[in-house]
């Protein structure tokens, strides 16, 4: 994956926050300054047709920086929002030492004044041309404009495997947002409890560990059971907020009890043709896929398969049925 290099990007190496600093943000550490009125032109004036996406928050812009002459994606927080500074200042602290291939680079962050002299602070991400991994999956809730012209084939959604996934050139996954755990434990605890509820994050009931909605801290067992109902929903293609389920009906229960006889009929019916190697049929394929989920996505945490596990269980899977096409 190619970073940006911005000419005004600079790391002060010998500096660190303050752990008891409150009024000093991440860029004014770590970054070189950008204003409010070069992001406003780079921007279009935050124009609706640069519009790409919009979150609890904040508004992601895609913007042409004119002094590098590169498009990328601004995230503009929405300081009304309560949580939302706090927010803001974790997301600067846990991205900006971090370098993984399949994590949106954090490029720098601006935190200036409006023309009407109000905060205004934004985060700004290389551009993933791709859009998310939630517009490929539900093309019927996106504006036709951003709708991708075909569906995502099995192979590559396994080479995917999580609306916080974005997808390059190339459809390779990176995730826009630091998983829930390594962001939210930096939180106090009121700002927990704001992130975690249906007011403070849209998108996060029915991905969220059961164990959390009951007070249970962050963790990386709650990270693998969103990763777990990501994968289920990236092969049914329904949410696990779908009308569908309710009362004693999960998206689990409902994969559970289809498998393994009626597995082809859950499945999305867009990777039906989905071109196996010779000798292998899909609804086998499908099965162990379903079941690397559902491990995952095991009610109690100790039970959940390992990141690691999963991994390499996926793996396994497109060695088996893709071998050749990695």
């Amino acid at each position: 994956m190619a970073y940006i290099s911005l000419c005004w990007f600079r790391k002060i190496k010998n500096n660190q926050l303050s752990s008891n600093s409150t009024s000093s943000s991440a860029l004014e550490v770590f970054h070189e300054k950008i204003s409010y009125a070069y992001l406003r032109n780079a921007t279009d004036g935050f124009s609706s047709s640069n519009l790409i996406g919009s979150g609890s928050f904040g508004t992601v812009f895609k913007a042409l920086l004119p002094t590098e002459n590169k498009v990328v994606a601004v995230k503009v927080i929405n300081l009304q929002r309560r949580g939302a500074m706090k927010s803001f200042l974790t997301e600067c602290e846990s991205l900006k030492d971090i370098w993984h291939r399949n994590l949106v680079k954090l490029l720098t962050t601006c935190s200036s004044t409006d023309l009407q002299g109000n905060d205004f602070r934004a985060l700004i991400y290389e551009l993933m041309p791709n859009g998310s991994l939630d517009m490929w999956l539900h093309p019927e809730e996106v504006e036709e404009i951003h709708r991708p012209s075909r569906p995502l084939t099995l192979f590559e959604r396994l080479n995917i495997s999580p609306s916080n996934v974005l997808l390059d050139k190339d459809l390779t996954g990176h995730v826009s947002e630091f998983g829930i755990a390594r962001l939210l434990m930096q939180l106090d605890q009121e700002s927990l409890f704001n992130q975690l509820s249906s007011a403070g994050v849209r998108g996060t009931i029915g991905y969220a560990a059961p164990e959390y909605g009951m007070g249970g801290q962050p963790s990386i067992y709650g990270d693998v059971y969103s990763f777990g109902v990501l994968l289920l929903e990236m092969f049914i293609e329904k949410r696990p907020t779908n009308d569908l389920f309710g009362g004693n009906v999960t998206l689990n229960s409902y994969i559970k009890l289809a498998l393994p006889k009626r597995v082809l009929d859950i499945a999305d019916n867009s990777i039906l043709n989905s071109g196996l190697r010779a000798g292998f049929s899909l609804d086998e394929c499908l099965i162990m896929v379903f079941k690397v989920g559902l491990k995952c996505c095991e009610e109690s945490p100790k039970n959940r398969l390992a990141t690691s596990e999963a991994r390499k269980e996926l793996i396994l899977i497109i060695e088996r049925f893709f071998i050749g096409r990695r």
